[in-house]
């Protein structure tokens, strides 16, 4: 199917909503205007829905390869698509870690083979293998991944030397996970001697605490300023964090950056007498102070993207104790939802949800012609009609874990179809699979 013509829909694009038809031809967007009547293999009517760019998550866990009993990139790519999300950059500590360019190489090639969405996959730093960094295509590859603070994976970068070096070197976007190990560690050895190994859920963002981002991520900011470096801060979780990120320039001209996560925007710490080990993650679902810290900062553009830090790990490893039970969240599909209901609530508007998550992932990470509904722009496009209520259950997550955080919860907004590099990969519950996403590419 080489072209589809979308008629009537309200577009949500560049801070603006108007309605207007789409002509798609050959992947790209070929026209944008009213009353369009191009022959087209498929029309599609949107009387009533309004259409916005494919959104673009900009770390996600695929776990693929070595840990694919959790998830992998045929099925979290569906259901990422079924979300709205159209492209992904996935993260690199699956078994083996991404850390050579060919380790790296393999992930490309199965996505091409496997993945519904469009994608690309973080280079991973280690304290070693700096040189295989350095190697690293900024055109076809989104960035370099540093933990500097442990998490899924032993990947932890904690050599002052690597990193002075790593941020010094390396001429690309660096992203990173920020929490401060010996924090933990000595937050772990306090809590273990009140409590042994039977530590409360609810104590996780004690543990993993506030101060230890923020000597983390303040670090990680002295260090990009000391050398320039393009650094991306992901998953900010704090109050004192905001500091850190400027608001009074474009997002063009930054060279910080930040992202917050829908679950630290939706939950906190009094969700876990529910929810439990479900939304255990790192950085920890912290305190009330912290949750209605971060709304703000993303409003007046602190906070530059919005993500899910996507990280599925299956029912049956979560229902183990505190240490035991592995630190993730499965988010993808649902992520359009949550902030539909933070609209539906008065928070946002549909042009800021736009906004920062489509245009600003395209923006910050100068990924070539996605993110915004343009004339020569690749047609990744979600109808979504915003008023649809729909409950979230088992039928129809798409998980390969097969359970969320928000089984029962009854949502307002679905996404009737998503495009994706012009391929109409999702429509009414189907999957359409005879085309694959594209691997994106990158302005230097």
């Amino acid at each position: 199917m080489e072209t589809i013509l979308i008629k009537g829909a309200k577009i949500i694009n560049r801070g603006e909503i108007k309605e207007a038809d789409v002509f798609i031809k050959k992947g790209f967007i070929d026209k944008i205007g009213q009353g369009l009547d191009d022959k087209a293999d498929m029309e599609i009517i949107a009387d009533g829905l309004y259409l916005m760019p494919g959104i673009i998550d900009d770390q996600v866990h695929f776990r693929e390869p070595g840990l694919t009993h959790k998830a992998d990139l045929y099925t979290e790519p569906r259901a990422a698509v079924a979300g709205g999300v159209t492209s992904f950059m996935e993260m690199p500590n699956t078994k083996p870690p991404a850390i050579t360019q060919e380790l790296l190489q393999e992930k490309y090639d199965r996505a091409a083979q496997v993945s519904l969405a469009n994608y690309s996959f973080f280079m991973g730093a280690s304290n070693d293998n700096l040189e295989e960094v350095l190697r690293t295509d900024p055109k076809t590859v989104c960035g370099i991944k540093a933990f500097m603070g442990s998490s899924t994976g032993n990947m932890l970068v904690d050599n002052p030397v690597t990193l002075d070096k790593l941020f010094a070197e390396v001429p690309m976007l660096i992203a990173t996970h920020c929490e401060d190990e010996s924090t933990i560690r000595n937050n772990e050895v306090i809590y273990r001697e009140k409590y042994g190994d039977d530590i409360p859920v609810k104590l996780h963002p004690e543990i993993r605490s506030a101060e230890g981002c923020y000597l983390s991520s303040s670090m990680a900011v002295e260090l990009a300023k000391k050398h320039n470096t393009r650094l991306h801060i992901l998953h900010l979780s704090t109050a004192k964090e905001l500091d850190l990120f400027r608001n009074d320039i474009p997002l063009e001209e930054k060279r910080i950056t930040s992202e917050v996560c829908v679950h630290h925007l939706y939950f906190n710490s009094e969700d876990y007498d529910r929810l439990g080990t479900q939304i255990k993650c790192n950085p920890a679902v912290k305190g009330i102070e912290h949750q209605s810290a971060l709304f703000p900062a993303l409003l007046d553009n602190r906070l530059d993207i919005i993500a899910t830090d996507h990280a599925p790990h299956t029912w049956e490893e979560k229902q183990n104790s505190y240490f035991k039970a592995p630190s993730g969240v499965p988010l993808i599909q649902h992520t359009l939802n949550v902030m539909l209901e933070f609209y539906q609530r008065g928070m946002i508007s549909l042009e800021r949800i736009v906004e920062k998550m489509c245009h600003a992932p395209a923006t910050c990470f100068h990924i070539e012609r996605r993110g915004y509904i343009d004339e020569g722009y690749w047609a990744d496009l979600v109808l979504v009609d915003i008023n649809e209520k729909w409950q979230v259950n088992k039928d129809n997550i798409h998980y390969k874990c097969g359970w969320s955080p928000f089984e029962g919860h009854t949502f307002e907004g679905n996404v009737k179809a998503t495009i994706v590099s012009g391929h109409l990969a999702y429509q009414g519950g189907q999957f359409y699979e005879d085309k694959k996403g594209e691997r994106m590419t990158f302005e230097c």
